[in-house]
C-alpha cells in the first residue's frame, strides 16, 4: 500500500470517527448474522462477511464477530488468529475453542466458558486461502508468507474499521496461539509503525499461547519434555539431543532432505512416543477433533506407507461449517474449492518462515509499552512450555526488566490454574495446568480466568 493510499484510508477512517451510530449500524448492517441454524437464543449480535484487501487481485479474507454478552459498548475488541499457518480461526478458535458456541450434531450449543463473556471477539481466517477466505486467481495462494500475512491482516483492519467504526477508539487486544507466535506480534508491530503517522489503533496488549517464537529453542525443549513425561528412553533422548534435535529434523524436511541420521533419530523417536498418543496432550487418552490439528509447520507428520489410522470418526465442525445453510447464515461462499476446510489444502505458505524468530519482535513492543501474555498448556509437547518459558526469561534479562511477580501458582476457582511470574510491567508468563496445545479448548474455565486478568491488566488470582 502507498503512503498517498495509507493517508487516504486514514482520512476516510477519521472522517468515519465522527459517523453516528445510526450510521455505522447501516455500512455493517449487511453482515449481521439474524441466527445461525441451530443456534440457541443469545442477546448479542453477530456478523461475518467479507474484506476485500485487494481490489485489483479480488483478494478477501473472511471474519466472524461475536460481540460481548453484556455491555458490548463499554467491552475491548479483541482479535484471534490461530496458526498453521493456514489454519482457519473461524472453524478451530470460534468454534472449538473460546467462541460462543460448539457444533454439536445438527445444532450448535453454548460455550460456558466463550470469551465474548469479557470482550468483542473477531476472528479473522488468513491468510488468503484459509477457509472461506479466497483470491479468484490461484496464483495469490502461492509464495504466500509472513511478511505478505502481516501486510494483508494490517489492511483487513484497516478496512473492517470502515465497516464498524464505533470500534475505532476501543481497546484493541490481539491474542492467538501456536504459528500465530509470528502472525500476532508481526501485526502488531506493524500496527505500532502505522500509527507513528496516523495513531489508528488502540492497541492494548498481545497474548500468545504455546507460540512458535524462537525456531530452535521452542523446537528442540521437546526432547527434554518426551523425556521428562516418560515418552522416550534415556539412549533415544541422548540421540535426539546429540545427533539429530527436532530443529534440525524439521530443517532438513522441509528442504526435502532429510539426512539418515536424522531419519533413523526420528524413526526411534515415533516408535517409543507411539502414533496413539496426542502430541498436542500427551496426557489424554481420547481422540482430539481433527479441526484441532492446526499445526502444519511445527509438526510435520509425514504418512507412513500403509497407515490408515483414523484420527477422529467425526468432525462437527467441519460438518457444520459445510451445510449449505450455514454457508448462507454466515454470507460465506466458497470460491475455487468445493469444501470448506480446517487447515488450507490450496494455500502454498513459505514454511522457512518458521526459522525466522519474532521474540525479538515481542521484545520491541516491550520496549515500546505493549504488554504482552506468553501462556503454555503443560501438556503439549509440539511447543512445550519449558521453551516458551526460557524465551521469556532470556528476553526480560536481556530487556533488564526485575521481576514483579516472582514465580507462583495461580487459581481459578479453588483449584490451582497454573504457575506464573511477571517481569515490569509488560512482560508475564504463564502455564495453564491441565491444558493442551489450544488452551481455551482444553481448560475453557482457567483458560477464561487467564484472559479476564490479561484485559484488564491484573496479576493472576493468587488465591480463591
Amino acid at each position: 500500500m502507498s503512503h498517498l493510499q495509507c493517508l487516504t484510508m486514514a482520512t476516510a477512517l477519521i472522517l468515519l470517527q465522527a459517523l453516528s451510530t445510526v450510521s455505522s449500524t447501516i455500512l455493517s448492517r449487511a453482515d449481521r448474522i439474524t441466527r445461525l441454524p441451530g443456534q440457541p437464543r443469545v442477546g448479542f449480535q453477530q456478523y461475518s462477511g467479507y474484506v476485500t484487501i485487494d481490489d485489483k487481485k479480488q483478494r478477501a479474507l473472511f471474519y466472524y464477530l461475536a460481540e460481548a454478552e453484556t455491555k458490548p459498548i463499554s467491552k475491548p475488541l479483541v482479535l484471534w488468529l490461530n496458526g498453521g499457518p493456514g489454519c482457519s480461526s473461524l472453524g478451530v478458535g470460534a468454534f472449538s475453542e473460546n467462541g460462543p458456541f460448539r457444533p454439536k450434531g445438527s445444532v450448535l450449543v453454548r460455550n460456558l466458558h466463550s470469551w465474548n463473556q469479557e470482550a468483542n471477539m473477531l476472528y479473522l481466517e488468513t491468510p488468503v486461502g484459509v477457509g472461506f477466505s479466497y483470491a479468484t486467481e490461484s496464483s495469490s495462494y502461492e509464495g504466500v508468507n509472513d511478511k505478505i500475512t502481516a501486510k494483508d491482516n494490517l489492511v483487513f483492519l484497516q478496512k473492517w474499521f470502515l465497516k464498524f467504526p464505533q470500534y475505532l477508539n476501543r481497546s484493541l487486544f490481539i491474542t492467538g496461539e501456536s504459528y500465530a507466535g509470528h502472525y500476532v506480534p508481526q501485526l502488531a508491530q506493524l500496527m505500532i509503525q502505522y500509527n507513528k503517522k496516523h495513531n489508528l489503533f488502540n492497541l492494548k496488549g498481545i497474548a500468545i499461547g504455546n507460540p512458535v517464537m524462537e525456531f530452535a529453542t521452542d523446537f528442540n525443549s521437546r526432547a527434554e519434555y518426551f523425556w521428562s513425561h516418560g515418552l522416550i528412553s534415556d539412549p533415544t533422548y541422548k540421540m535426539f539431543t546429540s545427533y539429530c534435535n527436532y530443529s534440525r529434523y524439521v530443517s532438513e524436511y522441509y528442504r526435502g532432505s532429510v539426512s539418515s541420521m536424522c531419519t533413523k533419530v526420528m524413526s526411534q523417536v515415533s516408535i517409543e512416543t507411539s502414533r496413539f498418543v496426542d502430541k498436542y496432550d500427551v496426557t489424554l487418552d481420547v481422540c482430539i477433533p481433527a479441526v484441532l490439528s492446526q499445526s502444519k509447520v511445527v509438526n510435520p507428520q509425514p504418512q507412513q506407507v500403509g497407515e490408515t489410522v483414523d484420527v477422529c470418526v467425526e468432525d462437527e465442525t467441519v460438518n457444520y461449517l459445510n451445510r449449505r445453510d450455514v454457508q448462507k447464515a454466515l454470507h460465506a461462499r466458497l470460491v475455487g474449492t468445493r469444501k470448506w476446510t480446517v487447515c488450507s489444502n490450496v494455500l502454498d505458505y513459505e514454511v522457512l518462515d518458521v526459522e525466522v524468530p519474532t521474540i525479538n519482535i515481542v521484545g520491541s513492543l516491550v520496549k515500546a509499552g505493549v504488554p504482552v501474555l506468553v501462556y503454555s498448556g503443560d501438556q503439549d509437547s509440539v511447543i512445550p512450555l519449558t521453551g516458551s518459558r526460557t524465551l521469556v526469561k532470556r528476553l526480560a534479562e536481556e530487556l533488564g526488566l526485575r521481576t514483579t511477580v516472582p514465580y507462583r501458582v495461580w487459581f481459578a476457582g479453588q483449584q490451582v490454574g497454573g504457575w506464573t511470574q511477571v517481569y515490569g510491567n509488560t512482560l508475564a508468563f504463564a502455564t495453564v495446568r491441565g491444558a493442551a496445545h489450544e488452551v481455551p479448548f482444553s481448560q475453557p474455565a482457567r483458560a477464561l480466568v487467564l484472559f479476564k486478568a490479561f484485559l484488564g491488566g491484573r496479576p493472576l488470582p493468587e488465591d480463591f
